[in-house]
């Protein structure tokens, strides 16, 4: 390849560390990451340089910081590839696509597309069109009747405990209120419309859902990543069986542990979906298995790679290659090609995954798979680690402080 990659992550967490080392072992390259500060997952780290704008999620203020970093970074022969490593920067790319359009390569649908898709009570409704099973909701707006008496089971239509969760987490986000958390269980109809009044009351005005809790611990839940080609057709897909989630207030369901599984009709349900919407780029679904009947429910599409999404890469699906080799080298990619290998992934110590996880197959399986040494943690690179004991400092405090999180937020689960 004579083309000189750059790949430039907006956000500082672990998604932009699994995508960078994607392209580090793929292509020998250093990425640049953008954050508001940075966080452990990057801290030390040689294979990204970190780029700290106060300002980044400020439409004026990220156009004028990535001009001025493309017309730095200019020649002959450059190829700048711009991902956002969360729901609210791939927005930031995507409604700034037109002024940016000549200085990167930006992989992303349209605005239109992304707007509809990152409101969960507008993708349900898609989900809809194409036959993709979701949880029973009820869609609550800010202007109607709030009172407990609206939310009884008679009126929802499922029984408590609920889920209760914003429809526009990008929204919800940028309203923080104390108490906050990223889903909430409710046990009553009173404790539900406390919710949403806190909900509400912080300024947050798209609608909340109220969900059926489908029933099952954290190894009911799967991961399902797609890339979609240019010619908005999927080229590959990887489904990853959870065993544990993180359990802090804020990080409530961000996946810490994953065994890949091969389930091709399952994938080929979603490939049909992101086709027939006309997807294009990184699609990351979040699915539980309903013992109940037996069906997979569709919870929420991030539009983009999702947080863990080294669990891809480490199959031998690199996610930097599909990009590169679809837009940037144009070769013709047959699809979907479904990914069969079995890996054990996982971003915690495995002490903490074998006692928080309460599905005794998959932690065989996972053990089985380590014995053959294809486990992968994503921050134990050993490219990143060698003669770099700063990088060992951060990523042994950032271990420590998990086994220290599960013990405060996991304790229903000994």
């Amino acid at each position: 390849m004579n083309q000189t990659l750059e790949p430039v992550l907006i956000g500082a967490d672990l998604n932009s560390y699994n995508l960078a080392r994607a392209f580090h072992e793929a292509y020998g390259v250093v990425s640049h990451v953008f954050g508001r500060y940075e966080t452990s997952a990057t801290l030390g780290s040689r294979i990204v340089k970190f780029h700290k704008v106060p300002s980044l999620n400020l439409d004026e203020e990220f156009v004028r910081e990535m001009t001025r970093f493309a017309e730095e970074e200019s020649g002959e022969g450059r190829i700048l590839i711009l991902l956002g490593c969360t729901d609210e920067y791939a927005n930031l790319i995507a409604r700034n696509r037109s002024e940016l359009e000549g200085l990167f390569l930006i992989p992303y649908n349209d605005i239109a597309l992304m707007n509809v898709l990152q409101s969960k009570e507008r993708f349900y409704e898609s989900c809809e069109t194409y036959g993709i099973p979701y949880p029973k909701t009820q869609v609550v707006r800010k202007e109607q009747d709030l009172s407990p008496e609206q939310f009884s089971e008679k009126r929802t239509g499922f029984p408590y405990p609920i889920i209760v969760k914003p429809a526009n987490s990008i929204e919800y986000w940028k309203h923080p209120f104390e108490g906050m958390n990223k889903v909430y269980v409710s046990s009553s109809p009173n404790r539900t419309a406390q919710i949403l009044s806190e909900i509400f009351g912080s300024g947050y005005s798209d609608s909340i859902l109220l969900q059926d809790m489908i029933p099952g611990n954290d190894s009911n839940m799967y991961v399902l990543t797609a890339y979609c080609g240019e010619d908005k057709k999927v080229k590959m897909m990887c489904l990853g069986h959870v065993l544990l989630e993180e359990h802090s207030p804020k990080g409530r369901g961000n996946h810490a542990a994953i065994v890949t599984e091969y389930k091709p009709e399952l994938c080929e349900r979603f490939r049909a979906y992101l086709e027939g919407i006309g997807y294009t780029g990184f699609a990351n679904f979040d699915i539980k298995f309903d013992s109940r009947d037996g069906s997979f429910r569709a919870f929420e599409v991030n539009l983009r790679q999702g947080r863990s999404n080294y669990y891809v890469s480490a199959t031998g699906a690199n996610l930097a290659r599909c990009l590169v080799e679809d837009r940037v080298l144009h070769q013709e990619i047959d699809g979907p090609m479904v990914v069969k290998e079995a890996i054990f992934w996982h971003s915690i110590p495995k002490g903490v995954i074998w006692k928080y996880t309460h599905n005794d197959a998959c932690v065989t399986e996972a053990k089985e798979l380590v014995r053959r040494n294809r486990d992968f943690g994503s921050v134990w690179y050993a490219k990143d680690l060698s003669w770099n004991p700063k990088r060992w400092y951060y990523i042994l405090g950032a271990q420590i402080r998990y086994i220290q999180k599960y013990h405060t937020y996991c304790k229903d689960y000994r």
